[in-house]
């Protein structure tokens, strides 16, 4: 999820991403977002990224889509789930709420988009820890 410059790994929606910069804070991405949706690019700055507290943060500055002042911030959190070692990630956002649109209709939209996010997130990061159980191990 760290991983500013590859948002398509998890994020279904996303066909492709090219990041500027040593992918450190302030650094761009442009992202070119898959038909369906009512954009087609976004233009997103990392405005925080902490391996420590495992949190990453965006914005999106530029793009031809609705999501004016938008930010979100990720957090990972270890925990027991079903008696198994997990992971709970957290995600937040805030943003503008575009002209002609009801607040309640842009959250649904975006809370939509979010765990469709989330859940391809957990849909992969269970096929690497079944692939990290499956692999040889070289004594």
């Amino acid at each position: 999820m760290r991983r500013f410059d590859q948002p398509q790994k998890y994020k279904p929606f996303i066909s492709r991403c090219v990041a500027q910069g040593n992918l450190e804070i302030g650094s761009l991405r442009e992202v070119d977002v898959k038909s369906g949706l009512p954009a087609t690019t976004s233009t997103e700055r990392l405005e925080l990224l902490d391996d420590d507290e495992h949190i990453l943060s965006i914005r999106i500055i530029g793009g031809d889509h609705r999501l004016k002042n938008y930010s979100s911030i990720v957090s990972l959190h270890p925990e027991i789930i079903d008696g198994r070692p997990g992971t709970l990630v957290i995600e937040s956002f805030v943003m503008d709420v575009p002209e002609g649109n009801a607040k309640d209709e842009t959250c649904y939209f975006v809370e939509a988009l979010i765990k469709c996010n989330l859940k391809s997130l957990a849909d992969v990061s269970e096929g690497l820890a079944v692939q990290d159980r499956t692999e040889p191990i070289d004594i």
